[in-house]
C-alpha cells in the first residue's frame, strides 16, 4: 500500500508556516527546492499524522511524548534559541544554517563552522532560554 502523502490542508499550514516565520526569522528557505520541499513534507505528514509539525529530521521513541515536551514542534527551540535550523529549511540565501548563537561545542558548529546571523535584529523570540536548553541538550542528548 503506498503512503499518499499529507493532506492539501496540512500542506497549505506548513507552506503558510514557513512564509511567515522567514519574515519574522530574518531567514530564508533552503536555495535547493528540494531540501525544503522534503522538510515542508515532513512536517506536513507529522500535522495530518500526530496534529502537530513535529521536527521531521530527528528520530522519536515516543512522538507523543515529544509532542507534550514541545521541544521539537517547528520552529523547534533550537531555532527560536538559537536561529539554527538542523533540517536546513531556515537558512541564510547561501544555504547555511546559521550557527553564530550556538554554543561553540554544538554539533552545529562542529558541522558548518561560524556562521553569521544577517538579520540580527529579526528572530531568537526565546534567546532567554538558552541556559535552560543547553541543560536539556545535555541530559537528553536530542
Amino acid at each position: 500500500m503506498s503512503n499518499p502523502g499529507p493532506s492539501k490542508e496540512s500542506m497549505e499550514r506548513i507552506r503558510r508556516l514557513v512564509a511567515n516565520y522567514t519574515r519574522k526569522s530574518g531567514t530564508t528557505t533552503h536555495p535547493d527546492p528540494e531540501v525544503t520541499e522534503a522538510v515542508v513534507l515532513g512536517l506536513a505528514r507529522h500535522l495530518d499524522e500526530l496534529g502537530k509539525p513535529l521536527c521531521p529530521c530527528r528520530f522519536y521513541p515516543d512522538k507523543q511524548q515529544e509532542i507534550k515536551r514541545r521541544s521539537w514542534i517547528c520552529p523547534c527551540d533550537e531555532m527560536q534559541i538559537y536561529k539554527y535550523c538542523h533540517c536546513l529549511l531556515f537558512v541564510t540565501e547561501s544555504g547555511l544554517p546559521i550557527t553564530e548563537y550556538l554554543p561553540p561545542e554544538h554539533p552545529g558548529r562542529d558541522a558548518y563552522g561560524l556562521v553569521r546571523d544577517p538579520t540580527p535584529d529579526k528572530g531568537r523570540l526565546l534567546k532567554h532560554r538558552a541556559e535552560e536548553r543547553e541543560r536539556e541538550r545535555h541530559a537528553r542528548q536530542s
